[in-house]
């Protein structure tokens, strides 16, 4: 295949990771793809900028809250530039543009494979209460608050540790009435209302990550449990799992749904229930592990985006381990000046 220009945002390799990195590295070991990467950045310290072995290119883009049309302006210059045909965005607040942008993007020539609107808005937590049970999933206690009073009131009945959620973004582990009270405030300030309280369930987290056909259907997928987590709640050591009610809850959501591209169901289990927490729609931070462990979930998205042929089995072992690790690089400044300038590298 001659060479297959893809760009990928979420380059941030930090302390919150993005999952940009991981999408590339499992790009790039599909030898067939043959796949030129083009990081998309919001910062010119983003790690994946100087990692010149991954990222063959980086460009600064203007945030996803700006103004459309620089965005697309900006997407469309590097087209021209860099002869860009694939975008596979990765972060939360990138997706309302790049779905509502489809059509557009699609008319200049850049192909993506993202869920249509109404899926992306089943990401909202008040439709998972009724999501769940579909799925054959439970959902912790969880009520719907639109003032100070009401928060109050849900708290008592809900109690404390307690999650308060926005209704598509920001989710805050609280445990006083301060906290909850400060949670609120910045929820409502940035996200408005309704605001979520949900109790918080103790219990393993087990997630899934995969690809939908837009169909009904799977283009693989795999579960995994969270063993070692960091202080920002990002997974540090993880193992492959086979749990069958998650796995089937994976197969009814794809076929009740018919989910286009990458996803994430963030789960809790107590041994006897599971809980669906959220359902991301896109690749998590840790998606080399799916790579590593048998299925690369990236290269069949833009397969499938190009309408190549794609391998759809979720055969993987259980007992897989995954550990994330930091490097350190040393490099001179002319990257970093070239970025500020010029806004790519």
């Amino acid at each position: 295949m001659e060479e297959l220009v893809v760009a990928v945002s979420g380059i941030n390799a930090v302390d919150n990771p993005g999952p940009g990195l991981g999408v590339i590295r499992s790009l790039k070991e599909d030898q067939e793809l043959n796949v030129k990467a083009l990081g998309l950045a919001y910062d010119a310290m983003e790690p994946g900028i100087y990692l010149d072995w991954l990222v063959d290119k980086s460009y600064i883009m203007p945030y996803p809250s700006s103004d459309e049309e620089d965005y697309l302006a900006r997407l469309g210059y590097i087209k021209e530039s860099s002869g860009l045909e694939v975008v596979v965005p990765t972060l939360d607040a990138e997706l309302p543009l790049f779905i509502k942008g489809e059509a557009r993007l699609r008319q200049t020539g850049i192909k993506t494979f993202l869920p249509t609107w109404e899926q992306f808005e089943l990401r909202s937590k008040q439709r998972l209460l009724e999501l769940a049970p579909r799925l054959g999933l439970s959902i912790p206690p969880t009520e719907q608050v639109t003032s100070y009073q009401e928060l109050l009131s849900a708290l008592d009945r809900v109690g404390f540790p307690a999650m308060v959620k926005g209704l598509f973004y920001k989710a805050y582990r609280v445990h006083t009435y301060a906290e909850a009270e400060h949670a609120f405030q910045k929820i409502v300030e940035e996200w408005g209302y309704p605001v979520l309280v949900q109790k918080v369930v103790q219990g393993e987290e087990v997630n899934v990550v995969g690809v939908g056909d837009g169909e009904g259907g799977s283009l693989g997928h795999m579960a995994i449990k969270k063993l070692w987590i960091t202080s920002l709640g990002k997974i540090w050591t993880g193992v492959t799992i086979k749990n069958e009610l998650l796995l089937e809850a994976t197969y009814k959501f794809l076929k009740q749904i018919g989910w286009r591209g990458a996803f994430e169901l963030e789960c809790i289990t107590d041994g006897e229930r599971i809980y669906l927490i959220e359902i991301n729609p896109r690749f998590p931070a840790w998606i080399y592990f799916a790579t590593g462990a048998g299925i690369n979930l990236p290269a069949r998205l833009v397969r499938a985006a190009i309408g190549a042929n794609v391998e759809r089995h979720s055969d993987y072992q259980a007992g897989k381990l995954y550990i994330r690790y930091t490097y350190d690089l040393v490099t001179d400044m002319t990257t970093f000046q070239k970025v500020v300038t010029k806004g790519e590298s």
